[in-house]
């Protein structure tokens, strides 16, 4: 059924979820680049404990202290790109604001099952874009 203008119910429905799906996506993309830095922390932390431990035949102290540089690094840029000394950047605290107005907004559109939906699709293609990803390092 057209409405005036000559754009159906069912067009402007897709339109808007698709303009959801894209605001989440960018949101959620410039949140997530902070956001990853700690829990890769977690993940980093975990798997240098385990280096420490590991007994091996050949001195790996070399790799050990720079992947433990690595990770003080990642803190170091993650705590600059989320605080502004003890307090959250203000650029910080609006995606996270602006997320939640966002989803809020999907789901007074499309429901709650509608913001999963866009969730999924953000995670899938998150996951494809990882496996995908060629590293070209020399």
């Amino acid at each position: 059924m057209r409405k005036k203008g000559g754009v159906d119910k069912k067009d402007l429905k897709n339109l808007k979820k698709r303009y959801c799906l894209w605001l989440y996506k960018v949101t959620k993309d410039e949140l997530d680049r902070v956001k990853r830095k700690f829990t890769q922390l977690e993940i980093d932390r975990f798997v240098l404990a385990k280096l420490k431990k590991a007994k091996s035949k050949s001195d790996l102290s070399k790799f050990i202290a720079d992947f433990q540089n690595y990770i003080s690094n990642k803190e170091s840029d993650g705590l600059k790109l989320k605080y502004d000394g003890k307090s959250l950047k203000p650029e910080y605290e609006f995606l996270l604001l602006k997320l939640e107005a966002i989803e809020e907004a999907v789901i007074k559109e499309f429901g709650k099952q509608g913001l999963s939906e866009i969730k999924d699709l953000y995670e899938e293609e998150m996951q494809r874009r990882i496996l995908e990803e060629r590293q070209t390092k020399t």
